[in-house]
């Protein structure tokens, strides 16, 4: 006999059929994965509806860069690069796992398409893969069983470490890589002693190491060696698919779905109920998430799909500070929730409240709806949504923090979190020394082209006043046409939507509305990266909506602003990322645009820059809370600076400088480092 006895044609101690095995295992395997499924998404079917169809081309394009291409992966450069290698092996081994079980079948079968030269590159770089998977798959579980990165950890009170879960794996997957090499290289090993025929291999594979192992050893050992790893390989192939579902691998599964069904519009905060109006809330009998169903199913395929990886976690700010808040356990809680719910047989449990049950209120509170863990996710998992429907939930049973409580009455009265007066709102225009050089136009009886939102810091906060007289000074000498709404302006409500007081930033949002449109304006232009957020994303105004930083750029680039040399060259600049301008919006080069067209001024980078920037603590309402913290977010931003060889911390966010200030001051840094807002630098350096 020349040929190998392929595992269609052996007969088990010359009697039973392998095709028989070779039958049954597939059925056996695909019956109990659907079975496994189909309870798997159960909860899918009792959950909340969300809008995820939208937005088709958007969505393909993330498939392609965020999942096929892992975009997001080398952003920790080690761990994705192994991910990557295992990931890319496994699509190209998919296809010869797939024609393996058929081969169980039908002896030399091949997938068409798959023959001839074709079929011989496949081949090439299939035993390459195979190779590169398990060389990754070793170091891997050396580096998650042995060194254990600080962002694998699991403290007692969120549950049990997966790392031997991990380890399993991964060795499930070796064995996949070794049983396939091993029944290709036995055949060719056999083949080669009988007939002489010589098989081109790719070199240094593991084929290519098996067939030079096996060269001499005997044609009865070759044959049931080819035959023991072909159902070693089929029998894992189905264990592991039945597996996936079952624990934190059943990304693996989840994954395709989830980014392409993933947040295509950032800054936005989905509806309290997708297919309710604003103008239908009334009618709801509860507010956001209180119980497990409470989520959306877009949100349930979260839970599943989170890899475990710890990276939104070891990017979040509240949890850097030692705020009771990891993002990674809000998911991991609440999927274990759902495999404790939903078990693989018997009844559906019913939920509890989950305030009561996973979660508590001082981990929700934390946030700061900075978006840090959404970008780092190379899943496309979402935090933001979830925590904002969860304090809905929150607000709507009465559970809200003591210290929020007179910011958001004063809101609901006066229209800002101070309390203070509508008609003082435009206090900052009427000082004595500005008014007597700058007029500024009040909108309820003038009309410009475009509108200067202010909003409630800027517009009351005695120091941060200085911004909104600088934004004015900036507009006035860019020769732009604008005015104010004055007492008729409430706010924003980017916060107050964010911390889950729905109905108040309705009744917020109708009114800044209507005011702005009765205005006539053409345009809006804001130095206020929340309040540019919420006009921009949560309103949906038919109008143009843009940051202070945007039009300086712009028009430093047309020649209608010119700026002086640098005024302080011994000095060294580096801008801050506010997250609602950066992360939730894109805007990163505008303004470091503006700073570099001043000549003489020295820019350094922080570490944490651009999409990565750390937040300074103020989002969602955070400058009114008092969060459980070891140490202050600013705190740790200005020791960065400081680290990054800074003096000056220039920003472009009212709330990050008000943050920073005083994170100087606790820093003990006075007099060593100032912050600045990037109009008042812009402002000293204009002719």
């Amino acid at each position: 006999m020349t040929s190998i006895i392929g595992p269609a044609s052996f007969k088990f101690f010359g009697i039973f059929p392998a095709a028989i095995l070779s039958f049954i295992l597939p059925v056996i395997g695909i019956g109990l994965f659907a079975y496994i499924m189909a309870r798997r998404v159960a909860p899918l079917v009792r959950a909340n509806p969300d809008n995820r169809f939208d937005h088709i081309g958007k969505r393909v394009k993330n498939l392609i860069i965020v999942w096929l291409g892992q975009i997001r992966q080398p952003r920790y450069l080690l761990a994705g690069v192994l991910h990557m290698t295992i990931f890319f092996g496994f699509l190209v081994l998919s296809i010869r796992s797939t024609s393996l079980v058929i081969v169980g079948l039908s002896d030399g079968f091949t997938l068409p398409g798959f023959g001839g030269l074709f079929g011989s590159i496949y081949n090439f770089f299939k035993d390459y893969a195979a190779t590169f998977v398990l060389v990754a798959c070793i170091i891997a579980a050396v580096r998650r069983g042995i060194f254990k990165p600080k962002r694998y950890a699991v403290p007692e009170s969120y549950g049990k470490d997966h790392t031997s879960e991990a380890v399993f794996v991964l060795g499930i997957i070796s064995t996949l890589m070794i049983s396939e090499s091993l029944f290709e290289a036995s055949q060719v090993a056999y083949e080669f002693q009988h007939t002489g025929a010589v098989h081109f291999l790719a070199p240094l594979s593991l084929v290519w190491i098996f067939k030079g192992m096996l060269s001499s050893v005997s044609p009865n050992i070759l044959q049931g060696l080819h035959i023991f790893t072909y159902f070693v390989h089929d029998l894992t192939f189905f264990f592991f698919l039945c597996f996936l579902p079952m624990g934190k691998h059943f990304h693996v599964i989840t994954s395709l779905f989830n980014v392409f069904f993933m947040r295509v519009q950032k800054g936005k905060i989905k509806p309290v109920m997708h297919g309710v109006s604003d103008d239908k809330l009334d009618d709801l009998e509860s507010f956001g998430v209180k119980k497990l169903e409470d989520f959306t199913w877009k949100h349930m395929l979260d839970f599943y799909s989170c890899a475990d990886c710890g990276r939104c976690s070891d990017q979040c700010p509240a949890n850097a500070a030692g705020r009771p808040l990891s993002p990674r356990f809000i998911t991991i809680k609440a999927r274990d929730l759902i495999f404790k719910n939903y078990p693989m047989s018997g009844k559906i449990y019913k939920s509890k409240l989950l305030m009561e049950d996973i979660y508590t209120e001082d981990e929700i509170w934390s946030c700061t709806t900075c978006g840090a863990c959404e970008e780092e996710c190379p899943l496309g998992i979402e935090y933001i949504d979830k925590i904002v429907d969860l304090r809905r939930g929150m607000v709507d049973e009465g559970m809200v923090p003591q210290s929020l409580q007179k910011p958001l009455k004063a809101l609901e009265k006066r229209g800002n979190p101070y309390g203070k007066m509508e008609k003082k709102r435009a206090d900052w225009a009427n000082d004595k020394d500005f008014k007597a050089t700058w007029q500024i136009k009040d909108l309820s009886r003038e009309k410009a082209d475009t509108l200067y939102f202010v909003d409630s810091i800027t517009s009351y906060d005695d120091e941060i006043q200085e911004i909104a007289r600088r934004t004015s000074i900036i507009l006035k000498k860019a020769g732009v046409d604008f005015g104010i709404l004055g007492k008729l302006e409430k706010d924003s409500g980017n916060e107050v939507l964010r911390f889950g007081e729905e109905m108040l930033y309705q009744e917020l949002k109708e009114q800044n509305t209507a005011a702005i449109m009765e205005s006539g304006v053409k345009q809006i232009v804001t130095a206020d990266p929340h309040a540019y957020n919420a006009l921009k994303n949560d309103y949906g105004l038919p109008l143009p909506v843009k940051h202070i930083s945007q039009v300086v750029a712009q028009k430093i680039a047309t020649g209608e602003l010119d700026l002086k040399p640098c005024q302080t060259p011994e000095k060294v600049y580096v801008y801050h990322d506010p997250c609602y301008l950066g992360r939730h919006n894109g805007i990163y080069e505008d303004p470091r645009q503006a700073l570099d067209a001043i000549d003489g001024l020295t820019r350094v980078e922080l570490e944490k820059s651009r999409d990565r920037s750390f937040c300074c603590g103020g989002g969602g309402l955070m400058l009114f809370y008092e969060p459980e913290e070891e140490i202050r977010m600013g705190v740790l931003r200005v020791n960065m600076a400081a680290e990054a060889g800074a003096t000056v911390i220039v920003t472009a966010c009212p709330f990050c400088l008000v943050n920073i200030q005083d994170a100087i001051k606790v820093a003990g840094k006075e007099g060593e480092m100032e912050a600045l807002d990037f109009t008042e630098l812009i402002e000293q350096h204009l002719f």
